[in-house]
């Protein structure tokens, strides 16, 4: 509706459920009295911060399409879902678990975020990276919690800053990075529970052996890609191992 005015929201203090989307708001102050929030959406806006006045019920916001540039401000107790697509983050910095401690969906798609290091919220179940510019994984040890982990189009050319730690996760989307070598698809050995990996479009993919190569360093998969993990397949990459062992040794 081109709104860029909503104090006479100030009033209705028990709303629970507000969607702003596609205005042209910069200033969601008039919210603050909403105490009674439980889900908000102000998706196409003309936001430039995330930044609002605690609101002690609020579950679910959806910040998407607007100019956000920081994770700075978001302190409200019970927030389990938490969406900035397609804004113009650089750094994930800002969030706490302090603040934050029911966080368990944070959805980052579309942004400028270069790394990982810095992200506070350690009790996520599901993370959404895909499409930034992110290079290097760091700080990822402290989530033990977390079961999705979304990177596709992004630059990573190494898999190091994964850990044991992470005994939650099952499912990797890395689609689309830069991975040249199974010594990177290695590495990831160490996350006991991961179950479904996504690693085509990357130049490690592109051999006619991808798939064996991949099932003799990573045999818990159970879905490489869009396809099943075959009993036969697993038998093929065993033999695979074997054979690269007794070349080692």
């Amino acid at each position: 509706r081109g709104l860029t005015d909503i104090s006479l929201l100030e009033r209705f203090i028990h709303l629970r459920y507000v969607d702003l989307s596609k205005n042209k708001l910069k200033d969601l102050a008039p919210l603050s009295s909403l105490t009674q929030l439980l889900w908000l959406k102000v998706d196409g806006n003309l936001l430039a911060s995330a930044s609002m006045q605690e609101l002690p019920y609020l579950q679910v916001i959806s910040f998407d399409r607007n100019r956000i540039t920081d994770l700075e401000g978001v302190t409200h107790p019970l927030l389990t879902n938490l969406s900035l697509k397609e804004n113009k983050i650089q750094t994930v910095l800002g969030l706490s678990h302090d603040q934050l401690f029911s966080l368990q969906v944070l959805e980052l798609r579309g942004n400028k975020i270069e790394t990982t290091a810095g992200l506070g919220v350690s009790k996520l179940k599901k993370l959404y990276l895909a499409k930034n510019t992110i290079s290097s994984l760091e700080g990822l040890e402290g989530f033990e919690q977390l079961e999705t982990l979304h990177l596709r189009d992004n630059k990573l050319e190494a898999l190091d800053g994964f850990s044991d730690s992470m005994k939650c996760l099952h499912y990797l989307n890395l689609r689309s990075n830069g991975i040249k070598s199974f010594q990177e698809v290695e590495k990831l050995q160490v996350l006991p529970m991961l179950q479904t990996l996504v690693l085509m479009d990357n130049p490690c993919a592109e051999g006619p052996d991808y798939r064996l190569q991949v099932l003799s360093r990573l045999p818990r998969l159970q879905r490489l890609d869009k396809e099943s993990v075959e009993e036969g397949e697993l038998e093929e990459a065993e033999k695979i191992r074997q054979t690269r062992n007794e070349k080692e040794k």
